[in-house]
């Protein structure tokens, strides 16, 4: 299936612990203005959606990458890091308006102790929520340009997903990180990245001006933008395939999307499965059980949209899900992903579950991102939400709350005067 062998060999997850119940915010909301309760409500059984991560006010979104690049390298002691050659963020959340997030990660990985060669290529992409995907096709695609074997990159996937708040779209915010190493002859996914189907329009589902920290959303407009790139998408996937809609996805055993929210990912795998398989919605359901659907969306109503690393974020847990479930007969299972940018662009990727993914999986810890302790603080959430702080204000606290940091966490540990920001490593 594959012109070229390179995909993904790893990855590591990593989210903030403050987290926000949506009952909770729901009780705040109503407490302030009563007639917001039905809107409310009618918003979080739509999307799904439980509850939602935040960070840390010591946390960006660069802490947030570094933290993620962190464990993925501790999870890769073996790792060559001299053959380390690109460092790539996929990220609509930068810190900088010059300086990548990439640049920061490099830097505190080095002071972490982690020997990251300066032989190395650090970018970002930004497309919403479809810069990590370019970011890995980008990596990979340079690997196999590279004259020299053995060489890797990493990829990472991080954002902070805010709205305006007392609105329906406050529900669907959420924080984190996927960090991936991307490689020839990978041990986790095998990417066929000569066939990726696209599409891509000028449209303003979703956008976020310049100076506004809060993205602007058209919710309905933006999930019929959706719906029309995936299913153009794929359709140019297919065309470049050769196969039939039906026998590609009839062959496919997990069906891997961005989600921004919960049921965005079944109302929108139904109508491609409908559109081209013509089954009725409960054989569809039947479908999707039998691949395990289920488990790739339910992280995310945890968790909130997490923006470019939403996909992979599903793609962790489906491929923990499917392990547990098959063992080592996961090898070789054909995967369909489907990364989707407002404003927008759509690219529709076939990948394998590589020989090596077995035991790359078995040394996860997924499940201890929820067994954590949720530091659940409405004064945190709120301070969150009046983000970015003043220089002085946000050096004071920092400051003072800097013995709280734990070990082995990176934080903003300061801004200068003339804004640039300073991390350290705990």
């Amino acid at each position: 299936m594959m012109n070229s062998a390179v995909g993904i060999g790893d990855l590591a997850v990593y989210i903030p612990q403050p987290c926000m119940p949506l009952e909770t915010l729901l009780a705040y909301r109503v407490n302030g203005d009563a007639k917001m309760e039905r809107r409310l409500r009618r918003a979080v059984e739509s999307t799904g959606q439980r509850s939602m991560r935040y960070p840390q006010i010591w946390e960006d979104n660069a802490t947030l990458a570094a933290q993620a690049s962190h464990q993925l390298l501790n999870q890769n002691p073996e790792l060559p890091l001299a053959k380390l050659r690109y460092i790539a963020v996929g990220t609509e959340t930068s810190v900088d308006l010059s300086k990548p997030v990439s640049a920061y990660v490099e830097g505190m990985l080095q002071t972490a102790g982690h020997p990251v060669p300066d032989s190395i290529s650090t970018f970002q992409v930004q497309h919403a929520c479809a810069g990590g995907t370019i970011s890995i096709m980008s990596v990979g695609a340079l690997l196999c340009a590279s004259a020299r074997e053995g060489e890797s990159g990493m990829v990472i996937c991080s954002d902070i997903a805010r709205y305006e708040s007392a609105t329906t779209a406050e529900i669907t915010q959420g924080a984190g990180a996927v960090a991936m190493l991307v490689e020839t002859n990978p041990r986790l996914v095998e990417l066929d990245i000569s066939t990726q189907g696209y599409c891509s329009r000028d449209v303003d589902d979703f956008f976020r001006p310049l100076g506004s920290v809060t993205a602007k959303v058209k919710g309905g407009y933006s999930v019929q933008c959706y719906h029309e790139s995936l299913d153009a998408a794929f359709r140019d996937h297919c065309a470049r395939t050769g196969e039939s809609p039906r026998k590609a996805l009839e062959e496919t055993d997990m069906f891997v999307l961005h989600i921004p929210f919960q049921k965005m990912a079944w109302i929108a795998i139904h109508r491609l499965l409908s559109e081209h398989l013509q089954l009725p919605s409960e054989q569809i359901e039947t479908f999707l059980n039998e691949r395990g659907f289920a488990a790739a969306t339910e992280p995310a109503a945890y968790v909130g949209n997490i923006y470019s690393g939403a996909a992979y974020l599903s793609l962790a847990f489906y491929l923990k899900d499917r392990f547990d479930t098959l063992g080592d007969d996961i090898v070789g299972k054909r995967i369909l992903l489907a990364s989707y940018g407002s404003g927008n662009t759509m690219s529709v990727i076939r990948g394998r579950v590589a020989a090596g993914a077995p035991g790359v999986i078995r040394n996860w810890n997924l499940d201890t991102l929820f067994t954590r302790t949720c530091k659940e603080s409405f004064d945190t959430y709120e301070q969150w939400l009046n983000a970015p702080l003043e220089v002085e204000d946000y050096n004071r606290i920092v400051k003072r709350e800097s013995d709280a940091i734990p070990s082995g966490s990176f934080y903003l540990a300061g801004i200068r005067n003339d804004g640039y920001r300073e991390y350290s490593f705990k």
